[in-house]
């Protein structure tokens, strides 16, 4: 790895209470571990569990490239999972002394307990485990025509990942959740984003909370439904900082946050098809909202 590195072996897995955090070694030192009876490993699998990620306040993100990602993003990583079976790869035994170096910690794992955590068979060759991060949506700089995306209650985490990479790409401002929404830290949102979870602010509030921001917003507010009797391409985009309301999958918007919508649009459909995907239709908006500024 470059470095030599102080490595505890794994002893005798013994009951222990369920921390407020995943128990890991001591900071900046590296486990070797390959049982997944292992009380740090069964600690780690358990942010599988909404229950547990909000306990801890912890997340899973799976991939080197996720880990590195997130490190360059100025996310705390607490314990980096790594396959000791592939730490000849330069970048991954690198990654393992730089998270050493942040005062993290490294678990060398068997591939078993890698695929145990990841839950699927043939696991990427690290899994980090960072702490949450959050913004209140009115701390989210719009600056004078950003766009902000705002979701109602979407329940797909493969919708809110692809929605988070989509918004990070067209370079969309932030992504507000209102309401029950699916955890944007889930193993499978954070999958979906690939990485762009670290790049795109992200807020939570109730229906209420928001509708309070809206009111003391100033710029356009557009929103799909099928009431919408304006084209999705509205030119009013651009001229003011905007915020896009998309609705639940089956559902779509609720209907006090259509009505604090300034035009409510409808995307043209000729085919059989009675909806879009939400992810492909936010997809479709936010580009069509961002379009003066990326010059398409």
């Amino acid at each position: 790895m470059g470095v030599r590195l102080t490595r505890d072996r794994e002893g005798p897995a013994a009951p222990t209470p369920t921390p407020r955090r995943p128990e890991t070694v001591a900071p900046g030192r590296v486990k070797e571990v390959t049982s997944v009876s292992n009380p740090i490993v069964k600690d780690i699998r358990n942010l599988a569990l909404k229950k547990h990620r909000e306990e801890t306040g912890l997340f899973l993100a799976e991939g080197l490239k996720l880990a590195i990602d997130a490190l360059d993003a100025g996310w705390t990583l607490e314990t980096l999972i790594v396959a000791r079976s592939q730490l000849d790869n330069e970048l991954l035994a690198k990654t393992a002394a730089r998270t050493i170096s942040v005062g993290a910690d490294v678990l060398e794992a068997s591939d078993k307990v890698l695929a145990a955590i990841a839950r699927r068979d043939n696991p990427q060759s690290a899994i980090g485990v960072f702490r949450q991060k959050t913004v209140r949506a009115d701390k989210i700089e719009l600056g004078r025509d950003g766009l902000l995306v705002v979701l109602d209650r979407v329940r797909d985490p493969g919708n809110l990942g692809t929605i988070l990479r989509t918004a990070d790409a067209a370079g969309a401002k932030g992504v507000v959740l209102v309401g029950e929404s699916v955890d944007p830290f889930s193993l499978e949102a954070v999958r979906a984003t690939m990485g762009s979870i670290f790049s795109v602010p992200v807020a939570r509030m109730d229906e209420a909370a928001f509708l309070q921001f809206r009111r003391g917003f100033n710029g356009f507010v557009v929103g799909t439904h099928m009431r919408g009797e304006t084209d999705y391409r509205t030119p009013a985009y651009g001229k003011k900082p905007t915020l896009l309301l998309m609705g639940n999958e089956q559902a779509g918007l609720s209907e006090p946050l259509a009505a604090a919508c300034e035009t409510l649009v409808r995307i043209p459909q000729v085919g059989r098809a009675d909806s879009l995907n939400l992810a492909v239709a936010t997809g479709l908006m936010i580009f069509e909202a961002r379009r003066g500024s990326l010059s398409l």
